[in-house]
């Protein structure tokens, strides 16, 4: 059960259109990198987590990204607003626009529409959250590409708190790995699944 406060997480207030910026900051919606596949890895993997403390955490990052992708969606629907068909053509925008006018659709930079094979739910608490790091991590090196590639103050601001972001999400779960592997045998945590082995940490 979530509570939905109908205000973005951060602000996002950008004054001057682009539609050449929006199509590859796109691809943090959309994209492999992107917040849609964070919130549906964490909020999936969450239901074959065996510790609460992680479940929760998972759920808590999950529900975040949620925010960040309605932050994602923001920017790309205020450089997009009220274009002209000169504009549309100018930055290249044609493509997309043919076949979604300027709504926003989950797709990548590089024009390939999301895919669930993005994401991973092993149903292994050690393989997830590895997994999660590696997405955090890949994440934050995205963002970072988008900030060398932009030079408007009122984009960059929200792209740098949602940079931020990502290196807290990678110490959360790295922390959450910690308390895992604390709780499983030292000897079988790489071996076995204490979900699925009656003889798993004896």
């Amino acid at each position: 059960m979530w509570q939905y406060e109908k205000k973005l997480q951060y602000p996002v207030n950008i004054k001057n259109p682009n539609p050449k910026y929006a199509k590859i900051i796109i691809s943090q919606y959309g994209g492999p990198d992107g917040e849609l596949g964070a919130s549906m890895r964490y909020l999936t993997q969450r239901y074959g987590t065996p510790y609460n403390e992680v479940k929760g955490l998972l759920t808590d990052i999950g529900t975040e990204e949620l925010a960040h992708m309605e932050m994602v969606c923001a920017m790309v629907y205020q450089l997009t607003r009220n274009l002209t068909p000169e504009q549309i053509k100018a930055a290249g925008f044609d493509t997309y626009f043919v076949d979604h006018t300027a709504s926003v659709y989950p797709i990548a930079a590089s024009g390939l529409p999301w895919r669930a094979e993005y994401i991973q739910s092993k149903g292994d608490i050690i393989a997830d959250l590895h997994e999660d790091m590696g997405a955090e991590q890949k994440a934050r090196v995205t963002y970072d590409n988008l900030i060398r590639l932009i030079d408007d103050p009122d984009i960059l601001d929200p792209l740098k708190f949602l940079r931020q972001r990502e290196i807290v999400h990678y110490q959360r779960f790295g922390e959450a790995l910690g308390i895992t592997t604390d709780k499983l045998n030292s000897k079988n945590f790489y071996a076995c699944n204490p979900n699925f082995d009656k003889g798993c940490g004896k």
